[in-house]
């Protein structure tokens, strides 16, 4: 009886032992911000696409300064450039809070609503109207193509970051095509009437 009475305990102590290192062992709550949301594959794809087609616009923007057309276009595109300038920011902040690296998927693509180098090419080139009517037409482009992608991610992106940026660069997009929208467009050139 005494025999059992010894091998019990050195087993109760074990099992106690054991029991207190693996709950002092266990993770425990930190303080802190809570963990990212995950990224789903709309999250991420949205961010890099996003990116290019910023860098496009900005590129765009930056040129007004230089081209003398119409103030009110020049200061359109200069709270535009400054926009993008944000917006890349933090959209480069999201892609890397995802985890994925950023391998710039869509370099050198044209797709719906982004600056085309073509499009850069003649506004390098123009001055005056005819630049004022390359901005604002790209600048409307890019807008609501910039403003359904957003819409997309709002609906089927996951992480609530993207989502919250998505939602953010949504609400300056429609700004911006308001104001695009009180512009007086430029006329186009005028053209020669054809000699009967």
């Amino acid at each position: 009886m005494q025999l059992c009475r010894y091998l019990l305990i050195p087993r109760a102590v074990w099992a106690s032992a054991l029991a207190l290192l693996a709950v002092g062992c266990a993770v425990q709550p930190t303080a802190g911000p809570p963990p990212a949301t995950a990224f789903n594959a709309t999250d991420t794809a949205w961010v890099q696409l996003m990116i290019p087609m910023d860098e496009r616009a900005r590129l765009l923007t930056d040129l007004a300064p230089s081209r003398k057309g119409d103030p009110a276009v020049a200061a359109l595109a200069a709270k535009t450039a400054r926009r993008l300038r944000e917006d890349l920011v933090r959209l480069r902040a999201t892609l890397e809070l995802s985890g994925v690296p950023d391998t710039r998927p869509h370099e050198g693509h044209d797709m719906p609503g982004m600056v085309s180098l073509g499009t850069l090419a003649k506004a390098s080139a123009a001055t005056g109207p005819a630049f004022d009517r390359i901005l604002t037409e790209a600048l409307r482009a890019h807008l609501t193509q910039s403003r359904r992608l957003c819409a997309g991610e709002r609906t089927r992106g996951q992480a609530a970051e993207a989502k919250e940026l998505a939602t953010a660069i949504a609400q300056s997009t429609a700004v911006q095509i308001s104001r695009l929208g009180t512009l007086r467009p430029p006329m186009p050139a005028a053209s020669k009437a054809p000699r009967s």
